[in-house]
């Protein structure tokens, strides 16, 4: 058996690498090396243009063609950054020796010393982290879990006057609608989503235990916890006073927590749709050219709520672990984090892999309006709560003088099926109102779904 060429170990990298395409651009080791370039870069001019240390301002054109470092960084340096660290055994001192060779060829070597000055490795690792996190969570997850709230909501909208019948333990329930039930997964999302959205991405600059030691053996006259905040906040960043080495993942615990919350109530509405396709609610649309069972040429199964599912309940493991694993850092550090933040971009990947089964699949079910309704029809006796609400109604404002309302629903009603006819009879012969009457003779199961289509208006952006 001839050996196979290299092969990508992740799924995520070789099956479904078109549907996470852009999470690379940040959440791989090149984007994190590109944003540990950025953050060397940004800290040598912080400090040059307040020319700290006998600097010189470096002149526009000089410090135009140092950001372009960042800007052109590519494969070659991707290359040239693994052959250094080849050699230093460690990630960030072969990102400053780097810095030190495109100063160098740019001329500037009179501020070489400056590469990486008073920083721990931590320094720039979290800044990096922060802002490649912050870039993927902003530009791939939040476009696609927006994108299919707003498909959900058009569902909403579009089918909020279609009534269903609901299944409360799974037994026939007072009707809801179909928009109504959409609505509820995207008040949940939303909520939810503003919470990632207004997360706070901290950042520490402080030296290697967090006491800004070395900055002040440097120089004792400088407000060196100023110079931290303004260079942090000068990135986009917040900036965090109190560190040991690490900024303590505490704000990346609170984004996975969040990340992984949204993911379990879009568990919740895989598990619905998958039961309402089983139950005939929803029927699939016949993909062209595609198989759904090996042996039955009838299937069309709900495949990509089913990946979705899985994807999500993989994507809630590591973040999970991620959320309870990086806050925890053994007195100032360990490298724990280290290997941990590396599988960032593995944890929202399987959550941006579900969006995009989800999105297509909601593009492959159509509402069975006549499953819907033949269900409704079949099942008047969940008008009893009706009945015996109107009756409870009509005794209080002394129309009606029925003891026990409820009992006797439940006694014509629980466990047995009750025909449209009989429910009329019953409310003929009712000791009630004529206009109570009148209203119970005329309530159907496809009418009885109350407010259900004015709620989901509680549902718009």
């Amino acid at each position: 058996m001839n050996p196979l060429p290299e092969q990508p170990l992740s799924p995520l990298d070789g099956r479904y690498k078109a549907a996470v395409a852009g999470l690379g651009e940040h959440l791989s080791e090149a984007g994190l090396n590109r944003a540990r370039v950025l953050v060397e870069v940004e800290w040598l001019l912080y400090l040059t243009d307040r020319e700290l240390f006998g600097s010189k301002r470096l002149e526009a054109e000089q410090a135009r063609a140092l950001r372009q470092v960042v800007a052109d960084f590519g494969q070659d340096d991707i290359d040239e950054l693994a052959e250094l660290e080849a050699t230093t055994r460690h990630d960030v001192k072969a990102v400053e020796y780097y810095v030190r060779r495109r100063l160098v060829a740019l001329g500037l070597t009179d501020v070489e010393e400056l590469t990486h000055f008073a920083c721990t490795s931590e320094d720039v690792n979290n800044l990096s982290y922060a802002l490649t996190i912050h870039a993927a969570v902003r530009d791939v997850w939040l476009p696609r879990i927006h994108l299919l709230t707003n498909a959900l909501y058009v569902r909403a909208d579009e089918h909020r006057s279609v009534p269903m019948l609901a299944h409360t333990h799974g037994q026939p329930a007072t009707p809801t609608t179909v928009g109504k039930e959409f609505a509820v997964f995207v008040g949940r999302l939303r909520r939810i989503v503003a919470q990632v959205e207004s997360t706070e991405y901290l950042g520490k600059f402080s030296g290697a235990t967090g006491t800004f030691a070395a900055h002040v053996a440097a120089d004792p006259t400088q407000d060196w916890p100023a110079i931290s905040r303004e260079f942090v906040t000068s990135l986009g960043l917040s900036w965090n006073p109190l560190t040991t080495q690490i900024e303590p993942h505490d704000w990346q615990a609170e984004l996975y927590q969040r990340i992984s919350h949204t993911n379990r109530v879009l568990h919740n509405l895989c598990t619905d749709i998958w039961t309402y396709i089983s139950m005939g609610y929803f029927t699939q649309i016949p993909q062209a050219g595609t198989t759904g069972s090996s042996t039955m040429p009838h299937k069309i199964n709900p495949i990509r709520f089913e990946n979705a599912e899985a994807n999500l309940e993989l994507s809630s493991a590591l973040l999970d672990s991620l959320a309870a694993t990086l806050v925890t850092s053994r007195l100032q550090r360990d490298l724990t984090d280290s290997t941990t933040q590396r599988n960032v971009g593995v944890a929202i990947g399987h959550s941006v892999l579900a969006l995009d089964n989800i999105l297509r699949g909601l593009g492959e079910i159509a509402v069975n309006h006549e499953r819907l309704a033949e269900d409704l029809d079949g099942n008047w006796e969940i008008l009893g709560e009706a009945i015996q609400t109107v009756i409870r109604a009509e005794v209080t404002a002394g129309r009606s003088s029925i003891a026990d309302p409820y009992a006797m629903l439940k006694e014509l009603t629980r466990g047995r099926r009750v025909g449209a006819q009989e429910l009329r009879d019953f409310v003929n012969a009712l000791d009630i109102g004529e206009d109570a009457k009148v209203r119970l003779a005329a309530l159907t199961p496809a009418g009885y779904a109350g407010l259900a289509s004015e709620l989901v208006d509680y549902a718009a952006e």
